[in-house]
């Protein structure tokens, strides 16, 4: 009898083209967890994931969804067999028994994306990969300011890349915050938490918020732009 289980996956996105399996055989996230659960259970499937990260994005808590007709294995036996064939950058950290007909993407109620910035003079080298090294300062109160006008739901036209392939641009931001690390000196957190988000949605925001904390843009700016729903 078919069986939909709920993946909690975690990996470091260095390595991968992106999430989403690829024509052009690059490595993938999608790709790799696909052959794992091929080696250990002998079922080639389309394994689901409620978002497609772009490369180079890491995950910690990554939702994935798969259909498997004939393995008997427990979820925490199958979680361990396949950490056991992973690569060292991926890992299956939970593996749950969901309802039938569950998918990761379309039952997904919401998304989070974190993205670090190491202010200050030198780089280092254990954020290396890991956080957005800018040598000045930045004025957080402004950031702040200037995000306050991205929460809710607008048309984030101008905050998509240009090979969006999304039919509407409309996003609901449940949730943007700007704080200073408490434990990492030098650390600054951006998290974004909404429905879904476009193409290089979040990376073009914080970018965007980066060049008010710089105090290159006043940050009333980023509400006209966002308004004028031009990415130029």
């Amino acid at each position: 009898m078919p069986r939909t289980l709920k993946l909690t996956v975690e990996y470091l996105g260095a390595g991968f083209a992106g999430w989403q399996a690829q024509a052009s055989g690059r490595r993938t996230v999608q790709g790799v967890l696909a052959e794992a659960v091929a080696r250990v259970t002998g079922e080639r499937v389309a394994v689901h994931g409620a978002g497609r990260t772009d490369a180079g994005v890491h995950a910690l808590g990554q939702v994935a969804s798969l259909v498997l007709e004939r393995s008997t294995l427990a979820p925490d036996a199958l979680r361990d067999a396949l950490n056991a064939v992973l690569p060292a950058d991926v890992s299956v950290r939970a593996v749950e028994e969901a309802h039938a007909g569950f998918h990761a993407r379309k039952d997904a109620a919401g998304k989070r994306y974190r993205y670090l910035i190491l202010v200050s003079p030198a780089r280092s080298p254990f954020w290396e990969g890991r956080a957005w090294h800018r040598r000045g300062p930045l004025d957080l109160d402004a950031m702040r300011r200037a995000a306050s006008g991205l929460v809710g739901t607008h048309d984030f036209s101008a905050f998509r890349a240009a090979a969006s392939e999304a039919r509407s641009a409309v996003r609901t931001v449940s949730r943007l915050t700007i704080d200073a690390d408490p434990e990492v000196e030098r650390l600054v957190r951006v998290e974004i938490e909404g429905d879904g988000f476009l193409t290089h949605m979040v990376r073009i925001i914080v970018g965007t918020l980066v060049e008010v904390g710089r105090g290159k843009m006043p940050a009333e700016r980023v509400a006209e732009i966002l308004a004028g729903r031009d990415r130029r």
